[in-house]
């Protein structure tokens, strides 16, 4: 069974900089496309990046230039480097499956951008 850890959140004043982090297990990881996601207090979850098995990535407006995403297949993890954050992009940040999404998912990491 897939199971997902995301780490690396925390409180970071506006344009400051975090990099998180999720481990994959129970996956062969290097086959799927993998995303992160982020849902805000009374939103829906939004896809904000994805990397292809091939490495190709894909950003949703609101952060590109900002973050990047990027993985490592031998360990099973892919990241998320946040540079010039803002207030807005407050949320708990997760990964899964970019795409049809895995039914498990992890307990999400808390970003919370405050001055």
């Amino acid at each position: 069974q897939v199971q997902l850890v995301e780490s690396g959140g925390g409180l970071v004043q506006p344009g400051g900089s975090l990099k998180l982090s999720c481990a994959a297990s129970g996956i062969t990881f290097s086959i799927y496309a993998m995303g992160w996601y982020r849902q805000a207090p009374g939103k829906q979850r939004e896809l904000v990046a994805s990397i292809t098995s091939g490495g190709r990535t894909n950003y949703d407006e609101s952060v590109l230039g900002r973050f990047t995403i990027s993985r490592d297949n031998a360990k099973k993890t892919v990241s998320l480097q946040m540079n010039s954050l803002k207030p807005e992009d407050t949320a708990v940040y997760f990964c899964n499956r970019a795409g049809p999404v895995f039914a498990s998912w992890g307990q999400g990491t808390q970003v919370t951008v405050s001055s």
